[in-house]
């Protein structure tokens, strides 16, 4: 019984370790894509020139 117990305990945590890693991935995408948006759309200093 104790084996079974430890198996679905194991699975569980592992299932919610994939969606959490997936959903990570996922954050980190958009979180990407906005930084490359900001980037590019940066609004240019007084003299024309982007600044840093």
């Amino acid at each position: 019984m104790i084996p079974l117990i430890v198996v679905l305990l194991l699975a569980l945590v592992l299932f919610g370790a994939g969606f959490a890693l997936k959903a990570l991935w996922w954050i980190a995408v958009i979180v990407l894509a906005i930084w490359l948006l900001g980037f590019l759309f940066r609004s240019t200093g007084a003299s024309g020139s982007r600044g840093r």
